[in-house]
């Protein structure tokens, strides 16, 4: 199983974790992304057959303190976001100006 925290725009801020299997992670983060925005994901999918992968995800919560890693961050409603992530949906690929060298130096070990 995968975790993937959900980052939405509610004023809660919880930003749950859902598990997914493989195959939904996959479906959901395809091409070694790790970031995907629920826009794109179901316009890639059309809407049926993303909520065909998505339902059982949210019958699969999982505390953070539990959670062994983020595998994929999903973002609801952060259209406002999409500016900020790099093109790729990768976090390895996040512009330099905006991450620590101690980043910069672990990401480059994963490009």
């Amino acid at each position: 199983m995968k975790n993937i925290q959900i980052i939405d725009g509610a004023l809660n801020a919880t930003f749950s974790v859902f598990q997914a299997t493989e195959e939904e992670f996959s479906a959901i983060f395809p091409d070694g992304r790790d970031i995907e925005f629920l826009e794109d994901f179901l316009e890639r999918l059309r809407e049926k057959s993303a909520n065909l992968i998505l339902e059982p995800l949210w019958n699969r919560p999982i505390l953070k303190r539990d959670a062994l890693g983020i595998h994929g961050t999903l973002f609801y409603d952060n259209d406002d976001r999409r500016e900020h992530i790099p093109t790729s949906k990768r976090e390895i690929d996040w512009d330099e100006r905006s991450i620590n060298q101690a980043q910069r130096d672990l990401f480059a070990s994963y490009r």
